[in-house]
């Protein structure tokens, strides 16, 4: 089921530039997400009861995207786009409702950098309008000299193998396709490419070995750098994400729950000591590889 809703506002200003992902703006088109993550954050929060059946289409975002934006260039307040931050935006009902497409004509219009976050292929049909704003965004000034870019493209994987994939991602491309859709925005248009291996499964995907392998792969493929983060678990209610990855541990990998209670606790992320680890381990092999473990 969607649902078509009207909203109030479309661009989130951020407090400060998120350190990792570099965007100041968040757009975010949809709400809720076909691709049904088992791990997505979302699901701990009111729009997870269940994600496809409350997905939602903010059908009056272009035109508050226009005023948005016109406001903050007549400013000059240009700062990056993600697109987008806490959904897929490119959903297979993106192909047919274009609002993704027509969100980033307005971008392209008023100049503004973007960062598009997808696991999706659909991404290739709007080749012609990120060339277009990679070339002509105007970038804040403290980062013209270091990026040097309008446009970052970033593609999610968790895990390559395709079993797991298929089980925590149901509705998502899998990674293979993934990688090799980035490998085409890369070759085609030389766009600034990454792979954001976020999140990075406890005891599934994240020894040495798995680690290393995710990095050559995105080596192989031709990316300009990898992320790595750890996962993270909300809520406990039926329909939040904690809820539903311990019901996939303990059907798929029981021997991992205990472990997985010990590393989290009470917490919604991994101890200190873990996420410090998995940073090192992870700069280590990307300094490997020769690839960056940020985007600058």
């Amino acid at each position: 089921m969607v649902n078509e809703i009207q909203v109030k506002s479309i661009l989130n200003k951020h407090k400060k530039r998120d350190d990792w992902f570099l965007d100041d703006y968040s757009v975010n088109p949809y709400s809720g997400c076909s691709f049904n993550c088992v791990y997505c954050y979302i699901r701990g929060s009111k729009y997870g009861e269940n994600m496809t059946r409350t997905l939602s289409v903010k059908m009056n975002s272009p035109e508050l995207l226009e005023k948005q934006l016109s406001r903050r260039a007549k400013k000059g307040e240009y700062g990056i786009i993600a697109l987008s931050s806490s959904t897929e935006p490119y959903m297979p009902i993106e192909e047919k409702l274009k609002l993704t497409r027509k969100l980033l004509e307005i971008i392209l219009r008023y100049k503004f950098p973007v960062h598009v976050l997808t696991k999706s292929k659909l991404v290739l049909r709007d080749l012609d309008l990120l060339k277009e704003i990679d070339k002509n965004a105007i970038l804040p000034e403290d980062l013209r000299d270091k990026l040097k870019r309008g446009l970052i493209i970033n593609f999610s994987i968790s895990t390559l193998d395709e079993r797991v994939a298929k089980i925590l991602e149901p509705g998502a491309p899998l990674p293979k396709e993934r990688l090799e859709t980035m490998q085409r925005c890369k070759e085609e248009e030389g766009f600034l490419t990454g792979i954001s291996y976020i999140p990075v499964l406890p005891y599934i995907s994240d020894s040495e070995e798995e680690l290393d392998k995710m990095i050559k792969t995105a080596k192989d493929y031709g990316v300009d750098f990898v992320l790595v983060g750890a996962l993270t678990l909300f809520g406990n209610k039926p329909a939040d994400c904690k809820t539903l990855y311990y019901k996939f541990l303990e059907e798929h990998y029981p021997e991992f729950v205990p472990k997985y209670k010990s590393l989290f606790r009470n917490s919604f992320q991994p101890s200190k000591e873990y996420q410090k680890v998995l940073e090192e381990k992870s700069k280590r092999l990307c300094e490997k590889y020769g690839i960056k473990n940020r985007i600058i």
